[in-house]
């Protein structure tokens, strides 16, 4: 029952949202149907930990520990989005830069958004998954240029070409993992969970050739480098909560993916192959993200370069592949989730007030926001990895597997990038948080609805580090259960 909530309530919202003319209204419904599909998340991953995996309709649904892992961070990006959401569409539209019926169609859009993105880690069909992550897409392209500037639309359209093009190389990526599968077993069959039962029996060949098409694909939806080249404009240009979601959850829905196939992959070729695919691409987004996020002056920019740079520590981290590593890295894309989307939360509340993106021009902040500043700060000393907050135990425990499993040199490259972007963050949002007020600013009000958002994001950022370091000694359990491999 709990995938039916989870599933339902996102597309019955989108229905409502076109329905119930009264926005305050409807916020509030929207942020009482997600904390529903948060508490049906949680409930599912204590079911599939507990008691097994869970299949519904015929297999068409089919859940595992990992499916359910995903499913949660996405409910709980989702739900901090549809809390901030209700005092930033309300202060849009009161400043005129939104009317009533357009916040309805954002309010539909977001929910469906929101579904396609459960969809993703709920089916048991490669198929259809890919169907899924190309409507989130669709949808969320939508959301991109939703202010209709030309800035905007241009990065709307940039969206759509760069990454349908590289759902193509997943298509087909996607058709030879089936073919390999129909081989060895005289079964033609897109379910990820009979490929992967039968994927030592695969022909080696044809799934190296297979996962190339796969990783190219779904890592330039993931925002891999070299393959990442839409992100920073999409997620600059994109409503500020729709931002929180691309870099929060959407990235992840596509690693998603990579790892169901690398599972295949690993279990017919060995592991090797994808160890060195995961980390030259791991490794090359790290390399690109420091050269960007030093020079950049654009505040959205900023934070979508930095979601380039985790995803690279993401894939460092089960390229690794050691127990370690692999919870490291299971940790890092649900602290990621939080702290990013607490910090596009500061960016989209920051630009609304400032009327600007160029952070040469955006001054003391939390002289002007007092409650966001802080949270912005405390947020950018967490997202650059600063102790003792989740980050920070999450991308150790991946050094630490690097140094142990005797990658020294992948380990300083891990130190060295990481130790550049905290100098970077720490430049560019000191200048901006503590500056002087610029002629005309003065302190403004701040939506509940926003603080609420924030202190939800923050507390299990604050709480995830010292859990973690209490249960240390589970790292090897947690690893097995997500992969059960």
């Amino acid at each position: 029952m709990g995938i039916v909530v989870i599933l339902g309530i996102p597309v019955a919202l989108a229905a409502a949202a076109l329905l119930i003319k009264r926005q305050r209204v409807f916020g509030m419904l929207n942020c009482a149907g997600y904390l529903a599909v948060l508490c049906a998340s949680i409930l599912l991953l204590r079911q599939t930990v507990l008691s097994g995996n869970v299949a519904l309709l015929g297999n068409f649904i089919y859940l595992d520990v990992l499916s359910a892992f995903f499913i949660l961070v996405i409910s709980v990006v989702a739900f901090s989005v549809a809390l901030y959401s209700v005092g930033y569409i309300r202060h849009d539209i009161a400043e005129g830069k939104l009317s009533e019926s357009k916040a309805r169609v954002y309010y539909a859009l977001f929910n469906l958004f929101c579904c396609s993105m459960f969809v993703v880690p709920a089916v048991n069909n490669l198929g259809i998954l890919w169907v899924a992550i190309e409507m989130t897409t669709l949808v969320s392209a939508f959301l991109v240029g939703f202010y209709n500037s030309k800035e905007s639309v241009e990065a709307a359209w940039k969206y759509i070409i760069i990454c349908s093009v590289g759902i193509i190389f997943a298509l087909l990526g996607t058709i030879l993992f089936a073919y390999a599968f129909s081989l060895s077993a005289g079964v033609k069959s897109l379910n990820w969970s009979a490929i992967t039962a039968g994927a030592a029996r695969m022909d080696a060949t044809i799934l190296k050739v297979a996962f190339i098409f796969v990783l190219v694909g779904y890592g330039t939806k993931a925002g891999l480098a070299p393959m990442h080249t839409w992100l920073p404009d999409a997620h600059s240009q994109a409503i500020a909560p729709i931002s929180a979601l691309l870099s929060g959850v959407l990235l992840k829905t596509a690693i998603y993916a990579i790892l169901r196939f690398g599972m295949i992959l690993i279990k017919g070729a060995g592991f090797a192959y994808f160890s060195h695919l995961m980390l030259l691409l791991g490794v090359l987004s790290l390399a690109i993200s420091c050269g960007f996020v030093l020079v950049q002056k654009d505040l959205k920019r900023l934070l979508a370069y930095s979601s380039i740079e985790h995803v690279g520590i993401i894939a460092i981290g089960f390229g690794v592949g050691s127990p370690l590593a692999i919870a490291g890295a299971a940790l890092h894309i649900l602290n990621h989730a939080a702290v990013k989307s607490m910090m596009f939360f500061g960016a989209g509340s920051i630009v609304s007030v400032y009327k600007r993106h160029s952070m040469n021009t955006i001054r003391g902040v939390i002289s002007v926001l007092p409650f966001t500043g802080i949270m912005v700060l405390l947020g950018c000393f967490a997202l650059t990895g600063f102790p003792p907050f989740s980050l920070f135990v999450s991308e150790i425990m991946i050094i630490i597997a690097a140094f142990t499993s005797g990658s020294y040199l992948l380990a300083g490259a891990l130190l060295a990038g990481l130790s550049i972007i905290f100098g970077a963050f720490i430049f560019h949002f000191g200048k901006m948080l503590f500056g002087n007020l610029p002629k005309g600013m003065a302190r403004r009000a701040e939506p509940l609805s926003a603080k609420i958002a924030f202190l939800f994001l923050f507390v299990p950022v604050c709480a995830l580090g010292p859990v973690m370091f209490f249960i240390k000694k589970d790292v090897v359990w947690i690893a097995r259960m997500l992969f059960q491999h």
